[in-house]
């Protein structure tokens, strides 16, 4: 865990947050929890991704060096080796930066990156994590983590669980922690920063949320769960960019965590509305692979980066209008994640290098120096649930009812390329190039103009209104 290296960072966050220093936001919180003195409060992040990582590390800055009151650890899997150019690229990142170098020697932990660069030692994953390089985000320096390889031992008595892993292990992770959690008597706080769904179709087509798989999982109520994101880099966040992000869940939690985590260049704001909001932060990741591949075959063209943004923010305000009742609530907050995703995101970087041909499908979507790229598992989720004929809804020309996907055809060449791999990359363009194609514009008051609305995707008994 990080020590008195780590104090100024730590110290340059107090006062933040509604006046209140950094020890009086941990007290306010440790009374909500029912921490008695000396009982510190546990945090504990599982997954130790870029954003999964930075998380932590900002909590470990920001309250790491109260010890007696608070305790930050990370549990990954361990035995992940360290390639050898990544090992060299590591070192040339330590070398310049005065600051991890000197910071390394104190701690004796110099020698074992020289030879890690040299070929003599295999460097792990676990290992450089404690002290600071998180392997999806090298370039990057964090502070010093306190690193657990043994899930039981790193969630078992926690109050605070970050959900740092993709939406595709989330629930075999999660159930495994459920065992360990069977004996608890109060159930944990749970913060999952997962964008991505899984797709349901029986009994009724439906979205499978990570927070809902959590649940499910472990059996902790769905109101100790919440949702962290926002239209952020991780990398630039713990740089200390000005970012934002949106905390969602029950009213219980969600005001006095986003006190907790805000600080100044990290504001967090608080909306009830969780599982819409973990849908649409999987739903951008569809459409950001698409963006990298129009990006690269079209060598950057403005204009055809343009053409595709209009079309594929049209598709999604009309997944949108499907997915809730009052659609134009998400309008800022979706188009914001959608473009910085679109500017830096993985997904989009993913997109191009399949275009390029410097990855290919077989390759799977889990990408050395970038984690799982979880717009692959979105795209397939949302086309098996678009694609249903129990959503069908009337084709404007044809006048015949149809599956809400047939409105949506950059979600369908996304899946013929991607998931059936019928389609070369390039097929991207002659989606948008179509000339039948709908004015983007047409989609937009199609959807505003006919009762869309479909509740049993969220999970809602029809006729329900929202909250």
């Amino acid at each position: 865990m990080g020590g008195a290296e780590d104090a100024p960072r730590a110290a340059a966050a107090n006062g933040h947050g509604n006046g209140a220093t950094v020890e009086e936001k941990l007290d306010e919180l440790r009374r909500l929890l029912g921490k008695a003195d000396g009982d510190p409060l546990r945090i504990v992040g599982v997954g130790a991704g870029a954003w999964g990582s930075v998380f932590c590390a900002l909590m470990q800055d920001a309250y790491g060096h109260l010890r007696d009151k608070v305790q930050v650890r990370i549990w990954r899997r361990p035995g992940r080796a360290v390639d050898r150019a990544t090992a060299e690229h590591l070192f040339e990142v330590i070398n310049a930066r005065e600051d991890v170098l000197r910071r390394l020697i104190r701690r004796c932990a110099y020698l074992k990156y020289v030879e890690g660069r040299l070929g003599d030692r295999t460097l792990y994953a676990d290992e450089i994590l404690r002290d600071g390089f998180c392997l999806n985000m090298i370039d990057t320096p964090l502070c010093p983590l306190k690193v657990v390889t043994n899930l039981q031992e790193a969630v078992w008595d926690a109050d605070i669980v970050i959900n740092g892993l993709p939406s595709t292990d989330t629930r075999e992770v999660f159930g495994e922690i459920g065992r360990y959690w069977k004996e608890r008597i109060t159930a944990p706080i749970i913060l999952s920063l997962a964008k991505g769904i899984e797709a349901s179709l029986d009994p009724l087509p439906r979205i499978i949320t990570p927070t809902q798989m959590i649940s499910n999982a472990t059996g902790v109520p769905l109101e100790n769960i919440l949702y962290l994101g926002g239209p952020n880099i991780a990398s630039e966040i713990y740089n200390k960019e000005y970012a934002n992000a949106r905390i969602c869940g029950a009213d219980k939690w969600r005001k006095p965590l986003a006190k907790f985590l805000r600080q100044p260049h990290f504001i967090v704001w608080d909306n009830s509305d969780l599982i819409t909001h973990e849908v649409m932060g999987g739903l951008k990741n569809v459409y950001a692979i698409g963006a990298g591949m129009v990006a690269a075959l079209t060598n950057e063209s403005a204009t055809s980066k343009s053409v595709y943004f209009a079309l594929c923010t049209s598709e999604m305000i009309y997944i949108t209008h499907l997915l809730e009742e009052e659609p134009e609530k998400l309008a800022g907050p979706l188009l914001a994640d959608t473009y910085v995703t679109l500017l830096k995101g993985r997904n989009a970087w993913y997109g191009q290098k399949l275009a390029k041909g410097e990855l290919t499908l077989d390759m799977g979507d889990s990408i050395k120096g970038k984690g799982t790229i979880q717009g692959v598992s979105a795209v397939d989720a949302f086309y098996e649930l678009l694609s249903q004929d129990s959503l069908s809804v009337m084709h404007p020309e044809a006048n015949r009812s149809v599956a809400p996907v047939e409105m949506c055809p950059i979600l369908k060449a996304l899946y013929k390329i991607l998931i059936k791999r019928e389609l070369p990359p390039d097929s991207i363009l002659q989606a948008i190039r179509d000339e039948t194609m709908y004015d983007p514009r047409e989609r937009i008051e199609m959807a505003q103009g006919h009762s869309l609305y479909r509740p049993s995707l969220l999970g809602q008994p029809k006729g329900d209104a929202k909250a």
